[in-house]
């Protein structure tokens, strides 16, 4: 039997209420197949921590999740935390010492109903989004000159190593190639001289040794306007950290909203645990309603079972939330239902067994 040990940080606002959802989940694949078992603890951090000890985490936070298999991560950020604190205390702080420097970003429709875009179906919106996750525009560099006076100054620094652009643009390559799609990158060279020039001659470097793999280039405004007008154009997206960011929003968008928005944080080399999350923040003005969407968070379940190298469970909590999209009753509000979160993670679970009778 395999093991997984998981750390569960359910955070601030809706967080706790999605990830109980989540390992709900997990605990009913555990009852499905005997090879494997999932074992959790559970971490307190958060802007509440934070109001209490001063500190998002314990000193030691990093010491105490190296041990784990991944970190299952609910929400970042609450009323009177600086959201700079919050989220670069913690989950950036994470990102950057765990090496999590992939960031991966479905932007998938599950169901033609959800996108807010005429005459487009499942098939023309189906990419993946591969974003740059530890350096870029927020490594965090720069300094803040001549505080409160006349001649004040602030500097904001991207970093851009041949390291960190190199790998994520051959770790881009490389799916593009194992999943026969095209790739196209992401940047802005025209305005940014040095960091985005340089991103776009490693693309055509690294390409040399891809010539099997299609290609495309587009300044990140007008990869904005094809993501909308013509998102069929696109398959696998490379991008920096800040592009990426406003980018996969956009996704969310044109898919059916940040409550079906999921993300993995990914150390390939496992040298770090991984970290897999849903992306549609605290949402702290429906905290403890008991109607926060866990869907994005279960979708990260799929994404954690593939990091696991189960993607037959993977596969079936995508195909189970497609299925669960075609009733809206056993929905939360926010896709025109009125189930409560907990009860669509409990009808999300049934489903999921129905669908998998039978599998050995």
């Amino acid at each position: 039997m395999k093991n997984f040990q998981i750390a569960l940080i359910p955070g601030d606002g809706i967080g706790p209420e999605v990830v109980a959802e989540g390992v709900k989940v997990l605990q009913a694949i555990e009852g499905m197949d005997a090879s494997i078992s999932f074992s959790f603890t559970t971490f307190p951090w958060g802007c509440e921590y934070y109001l209490q000890h001063g500190k998002m985490m314990d000193d030691d936070g990093l010491e105490q999740l190296k041990p784990f298999d991944a970190i299952y991560l609910g929400a970042v950020g609450y009323p009177g935390v600086p959201d700079h604190i919050s989220l670069r205390d913690l989950l950036i702080k994470i990102r950057k010492q765990f090496d999590q420097y992939v960031n991966l970003r479905p932007v998938t429709l599950l169901h033609s109903s959800l996108t807010p875009l005429k005459a487009k179906t499942e098939k023309d919106i189906d990419f993946l989004v591969i974003r740059e996750n530890s350096e870029g525009e927020y490594a965090g560099a720069g300094d803040w000159l001549y505080k409160g006076m006349p001649e004040e100054v602030v500097l904001q620094t991207g970093v851009f190593s041949r390291k960190g652009t190199e790998r994520i643009i051959r770790y881009a390559y490389e799916e593009a190639r194992e999943s026969n799609r095209t790739l196209t990158s992401v940047s802005k060279g025209n305005a940014l001289n040095y960091s985005m020039v340089f991103w776009d001659e490693v693309f055509a470097e690294v390409g040399k040794e891809y010539p099997d793999v299609k290609t495309y280039s587009y300044l990140v405004d007008a990869a904005s306007l094809y993501f909308v007008t013509n998102p069929e154009r696109f398959e696998i997206v490379v991008t920096s950290n800040l592009f990426g960011d406003i980018l996969t929003d956009i996704g969310a968008a044109i898919t059916g909203g940040m409550g079906l928005a999921t993300g993995a944080n990914v150390n390939p080399e496992k040298t770090f645990p991984s970290m897999f999350e849903p992306v549609h923040g605290s949402a702290p003005d429906i905290a403890g309603k008991g109607i926060a969407n866990p869907l994005a968070a279960i979708w990260s379940i799929s994404q954690l079972m593939d990091f696991f190298e189960e993607g037959q469970w993977g596969r079936a909590i995508l195909h189970t939330i497609k299925r669960m999209l075609e009733d809206k009753e056993q929905l939360t509000p926010d896709l025109g239902g009125k189930a409560s979160t907990s009860e669509v993670g409990d009808q999300f679970v049934e489903l999921l067994k129905r669908l998998t009778v039978g599998r050995e």
